[in-house]
């Protein structure tokens, strides 16, 4: 694998906002801070901006700002804080509670659509300081919607929310999304996805890897949230069924992980290595890829499969690492074993 481009360190200042109760910090706190979803009931609620960075992936930091969504601190948003909050914005999440009293898809005035007046407020006040930025809304508490109409629900939610998204419509991302389920890991992973610097070179280095070990599908985990950074597939492992695999291995994956904290000391991290399934039909392996990356590699049943895919992922290591880095492309080619290909499997 050649590299030939700079890796640069990007830095995005996330908005994250919606009406007080909406589900917010729950939501953040469960995917940066390893809660898990039967515990976030015990969060209080946010009071102003509660700020926090996170490092993404190595070179992507992230700025979110946790916006209190009590509507005295939203009339400061819009007036004596406007400038503060809205400028160099790189992204806004903006979260709906789906069962608000004050969401009306009628297009009514007064109370009734308080939920999409104020979400139209912030529209343009961030059209105006951070044209550029992205938006995504989520539907949330999803749960709570019978499964029968929630097709129904978010579509009408969506069309509401389209027409009061003023320059931004043409560009925004929709999602229902419930900390109940993979759905959370869905939208988040698609969210920090869009903000990657990078994401072609990393998924070069992917691209080769299968290529030259017929892998049939192969998985970039970041490492602390376990959202789904990239993947790359053969024509087999395209074929699998299961298409909302990657957020469920998500949420699998990071209970697991956090499920070794009862083992570890006050000084682990309780981070694993890697973790191998074999069985008659295909062989998997998530392994510590990087730093900030686990990589899941499914591949032919066999022995000599396995150990032969430990040694590519063990000569990947480097190469990754220096994709991540802040510097100039890595010009070494990997030499990697070879392997065999079978037919399309579910995991």
């Amino acid at each position: 694998m050649e590299t030939s481009k700079k890796v640069k360190q990007e830095k995005k200042k996330v908005l994250l906002m919606g009406k007080s109760g909406a589900g917010k910090s729950s939501m953040r706190s469960i995917i940066f801070s390893n809660h898990v979803a039967r515990d976030v009931r015990r969060l209080g609620a946010t009071i102003d901006v509660d700020k926090k960075r996170v490092k993404f992936l190595g070179n992507l930091l992230l700025d979110i700002w946790d916006c209190g969504g009590q509507d005295a601190f939203t009339e400061s948003y819009l007036t004596s804080q406007k400038s503060y909050v809205f400028s160099d914005v790189g992204v806004l999440i903006y979260v709906f509670d789906v069962e608000s009293s004050d969401f009306s898809t009628h297009g009514t005035h007064g109370s009734s659509d308080r939920d999409l007046q104020t979400y139209a407020a912030i529209i343009s006040a961030l059209g105006a300081y951070s044209p550029r930025a992205r938006i995504f809304t989520l539907v949330h508490k999803m749960d709570l919607v019978a499964t029968e109409y929630r097709e129904a629900v978010l579509n009408s939610r969506s069309v509401a929310i389209l027409g009061k998204s003023g320059i931004f419509k043409s560009s925004l991302g929709i999602y229902a999304t419930s900390i109940w389920d993979e759905t959370l890991y869905k939208a988040w992973g698609g969210i920090v996805n869009s903000l990657i610097p990078n994401l072609d070179i990393v998924e070069d280095g992917l691209k080769d890897l299968q290529r030259v070990t017929d892998g049939e599908e192969i998985v970039l985990f970041e490492q602390n949230t376990f959202l789904t950074v990239t993947r790359v597939g053969s024509d087999v492992g395209n074929e699998n069924p299961n298409h909302d695999r990657y957020e469920r291995l998500s949420n699998i994956i990071k209970t697991f992980k956090n499920s070794l904290s009862v083992y570890a000391d006050s000084n682990s991290s309780h981070q694993f290595d890697s973790f191998v399934v074999k069985t008659r039909v295909f062989n998997l392996i998530i392994h510590r890829l990087t730093y900030n990356a686990y990589v899941l590699f499914v591949f032919p049943p066999g022995e000599a499969e396995l150990q032969c895919a430990k040694l590519n992922i063990l000569a990947a290591k480097d190469e990754f690492a220096h994709i991540e880095s802040v510097a100039e492309g890595i010009d070494d080619g990997l030499k990697m074993a070879r392997g065999n290909s079978t037919h399309g499997r579910e995991y």
